[in-house]
């Protein structure tokens, strides 16, 4: 439910930008703190989510060939990602963004999830370090994907392993924690939503779904719109 609810604040945000793109809604995306503070939560969300999937999926018994085959599901839609914004804006196209990150991400992450409780102290770190650090040598785009830049690149959506990765362990952490504590994932398995809430639960269950088709949708009927009027 926690990831259904992420991925409905990801939608109305994505409405309001695309709303902002047909000049239908002034706001400055890139500049005004209420739009940057209202995305940081959304992102945040979806990365501590990811993380906790990846430990929980690991407590579960998932293989190797269970957890590569779901990464590649998601590269695969990040190089949609990729392909999709370079037609709509080749000036800013979307080369590292969450998908990619999640991604990259999971990769680094599953073979340090035995650490347990200690992915959190690691995930604190990773998170102080991207906030504090800046170094030109990030600067280069061979190495934009890790972060630490001077600058934020010209990109629609970027997310860097420095500081996100941390959100990731802290979501890795805090799962690992749980189920090594009291088999928390027995609990999380047998829980039934509230009643009226199973639409979030869905959208949760499908985020990646979701997440591919929801701009094409809402885009197209936007384009629709302003034909029509």
């Amino acid at each position: 439910m926690f990831r259904g609810i992420a991925i409905l604040a990801m939608i109305v945000y994505h409405c309001c930008f695309d709303l902002a793109q047909y000049g239908w809604l002034v706001a400055d995306f890139n500049n005004d703190w209420r739009w940057i503070w209202f995305r940081i939560p959304i992102l945040s969300s979806f990365l501590f989510v990811a993380g906790a999937s990846l430990a929980l999926a690991e407590a579960r018994g998932q293989t190797a060939a269970q957890f590569w085959r779901h990464a590649g599901l998601i590269a695969g839609a990040a190089a949609l990602v990729t392909a999709g914004s370079y037609a709509m804006f080749p000036q800013s196209y979307i080369y590292f963004g969450v998908l990619h990150a999640i991604v990259v991400m999971g990769v680094l992450a599953r073979p340090a999830l035995r650490a347990g409780a200690w992915l959190i102290v690691a995930g604190l770190a990773v998170l102080a370090l991207g906030a504090t650090i800046r170094h030109p040598f990030f600067d280069q785009p061979l190495w934009h994907w890790v972060g630490m830049m001077t600058f934020k690149p010209r990109t629609e959506d970027y997310v860097p392993l420095f500081p996100w990765f941390g959100m990731l362990l802290l979501g890795a952490g805090a799962a690992a924690w749980r189920v090594r504590r009291d088999a928390r994932s027995d609990r999380l398995r047998s829980w039934v939503p509230p009643a009226g809430a199973t639409w979030i639960t869905w959208l949760g269950r499908h985020s990646l779904a979701v997440y591919m088709v929801h701009q094409p949708l809402l885009l197209g009927t936007m384009e629709l719109v302003r034909r029509l009027t």
